[in-house]
């Protein structure tokens, strides 16, 4: 196979005219480039269209079973190097396990820890990723230091440590299609190395040409079976990769029910030594649990902690075929998952609970903080009288938003709100109500609620035919009317996933009308953007209180 590699190029600062050290496994397309001194690991894959140039910052090194997608270009500056983890110097380090997705650029000084990836057209220049970190799609992570197992969304920018360090932690289904993208690459990297051997692509040929002239299509006759059997070409590959990995194949099944509390139940011990085995156990799984959600997960022995779960059935009778298993979408039926990968969809709980809230409980679970609920009725609600709910001793999301939604149901017709709480400032970071008494769920945090106050009197409500709620103002008067500080801070869609927010400093207002005139003032200057209203206590000079009041 010809591989498209030469030496550095002879410059000022380099004539060492180093060239390429590429393991005999790896597969390198002949389209694309790599120049100078780089180290590539066991079982690599290197697409169509790649630039690795160490022509001006080397030397680089990509560890084994990474893959490099097409487009991908990795460079670096002449200036600057990491510490792999060999403790040797480097322009750029990839560690092994690691994908480097379509038109990713990785631009030296750079480190990428192992089992990462790095997302379609994402950036990374000057900075370190940690292992096991997840970059989502045209993100950039630029002169910071991302600690291990965090997660870049979509669009995010990150150039400042304090970005990087309040990223939220990897969720396991995003480690799952991590590990989907690791097994789909490998199976293509011996695809690839048996086209490029006229001795391996001979037979395949021959098969295929007997095949089709004896109408018996051999070739395929596995492939049909597993179809008929309504497994997806997808989950085999991926039992494949399991089992070719070493590891230990398992199954389970829960019913609807059961479903959102995540009691699931083994199905029969999976005992198989090849593809067919496990392909047999688990259709005899599908067949034994019609009706219920099947998963599928791997087996690290060594370590005895799963490596991929991977939901194959639904109720529903629909068996996921594709790369969409390792996130599963919504179901009409019960609203419990997301493709978002938030783990619960934008109709979580029948409507009690939006996606909002939900994302705040994963992020103040990935932050390390405490999460309470407290309720109140309608006539205490003005002094802020409020009670808790039973003590939530839960660390997944899904055990809070179950205690959330029994606080929800134990007092319909009252205001139920959501605290995080640092444990070890002793301190409440998050107040956000989730229940109005009207029964509706608050699509946001406390006071978020959008309605106009019609008719209300004007020595009361000053906010009248303004676009501040009855709670704002409330909200307001007692920031004001208790000495503290009142400030707002605004942000976009983009930035708000990382938290982000910009303020506008602090408002001059001498009474509660000067305040919510400045309030209904930032709503207007930031339309389309999300607007939270912050108390703060002047001597402690900490937060008392933030709420969002307007989302996008």
């Amino acid at each position: 196979m010809a591989v498209r590699s030469t030496a550095a190029p002879p410059t000022p600062w380099s004539r060492s005219l180093a060239e390429a050290q590429i393991h005999e496994t790896a597969f390198v397309h002949p389209f694309s480039n790599i120049i100078g001194d780089v180290r590539i690991g066991a079982n690599v894959i290197i697409a169509p269209g790649t630039s690795i140039r160490a022509d001006e910052g080397t030397p680089f090194y990509i560890g084994e079973n990474t893959n490099i997608q097409d487009g991908v270009v990795i460079h670096g500056l002449e200036q600057g190097r990491v510490v792999g983890d060999d403790n040797q110097e480097y322009s750029v380090w990839v560690g092994k396990n690691s994908s480097l997705t379509h038109m990713a650029l990785i631009h030296g000084p750079a480190y990428v820890g192992e089992n990462s990836f790095i997302g379609f057209r994402s950036t990374v220049f000057n900075a370190k990723v940690g292992a096991g970190c997840i970059v989502m799609m045209h993100a950039l992570v630029k002169d910071v230091e991302v600690p291990p197992g965090k997660y870049v969304p979509s669009g995010a920018i990150i150039t400042n440590q304090k970005q990087a360090d309040r990223l939220p932690d990897v969720q396991p289904q995003d480690k799952d299609f991590a590990h989907h993208v690791i097994g789909i690459n490998q199976a293509l990297r011996t695809g690839y190395l048996c086209a490029a051997d006229s001795k391996c692509i001979a037979p395949l040929r021959n098969d295929d040409v007997k095949s089709y002239t004896s109408n018996q299509f051999k070739g395929l006759e596995r492939s049909s079976e597993v179809a008929s059997n309504s497994l997806g070409a997808d989950t085999i590959e991926q039992v494949r990769y399991l089992l070719e990995q070493g590891y230990k194949i398992g199954t389970e099944h829960v019913d609807q029910r059961r479903f959102r509390t995540g009691s699931w139940t083994s199905c029969q011990p999976l005992e198989a030594r090849s593809v067919g085995d496990a392909v047999r156990a688990l259709e005899s799984c599908l067949a034994d649990h019609s009706g219920e959600y099947v998963r599928l997960f791997g087996i690290d022995p060594k370590g005895k902690r799963r490596v991929l779960e991977t939901i194959i059935q639904r109720p529903d009778g629909v068996v996921a075929t594709g790369a969409t298993n390792f996130k599963a979408p919504a179901t009409s039926t019960n609203g419990s998952y997301s493709s978002n990968g938030n783990g619960y969809s934008n109709g979580a709980s029948s409507g009690r609970i939006s996606a909002e809230t939900i994302d705040q409980i994963r992020q103040l679970l990935a932050g390390g903080y405490k999460i309470g609920t407290e309720h109140v009725d309608e006539r205490r609600f003005r002094t802020g009288s409020w009670n808790s709910c039973t003590p939530i001793n839960a660390t997944s999301t899904n055990e809070v938003v179950s205690a959330l939604e029994e606080c929800i149901d134990n007092h319909q017709g009252e205001y139920v709100r959501l605290i995080g709480i640092d444990p070890k400032a002793k301190r409440r970071v998050l107040e956000s109500i989730v229940q109005r008494p009207n029964g509706q769920a608050a699509p946001s945090s406390s006071g978020s609620s959008q309605r106009t106050v019609a008719n209300a009197p004007a020595s009361s409500a000053t906010a009248t035919a303004t676009r501040l709620s009855s709670e704002v103002v409330d909200q307001i008067k007692q920031i004001i009317g208790g000495g503290y500080k009142l400030s707002i801070e605004h942000v976009d869609q983009r930035r708000f996933r990382i938290g982000s927010w910009s303020s506008t400093g602090p408002i001059s207002a001498t009474s509660e009308r000067e305040a919510i005139a400045a309030v209904e003032a930032a709503l207007s200057e930031f339309a389309g953007e999300y607007v939270r209203i912050i108390g703060i206590e002047p001597k402690a000079k900490r937060r008392v209180l933030e709420s969002i009041i307007q989302r996008p």
